[in-house]
């Protein structure tokens, strides 16, 4: 059984290293944005420990129909966290 059905309803998932970016209350109000740095989920659905850019501070996140997940990678095209322990803290 699936311990977060909603997660595969909205195709949400994310690796480490991430940048997670939800939108603003209203049309043209600027959104938050953070990056992925734990997942709780070995198949990256939610939720994530993510810590957000404008307050630097860390805080477990389920995804809303507003988030999105920007996938970022090295120059390798190679995801980030590729061969890093599950939850590792991705480098910058």
């Amino acid at each position: 059984m699936n311990a977060n059905p909603l997660a595969h309803e909205h195709g949400v998932h994310a690796e480490v290293g991430d940048q997670i970016v939800v939108g603003g209350p209203t049309v043209g109000t600027p959104g938050r944005d953070g990056e992925v740095i734990a997942l709780h989920h070995e198949d990256g659905t939610p939720p994530y420990d993510v810590r957000w850019s404008d307050t630097g501070r860390t805080s477990v996140f389920f995804p809303g129909p507003d988030a999105h997940v920007r996938h970022l990678h090295d120059e390798s095209g190679t995801p980030r966290h590729e061969g890093r322990p599950n939850g590792a803290m991705a480098s910058r």
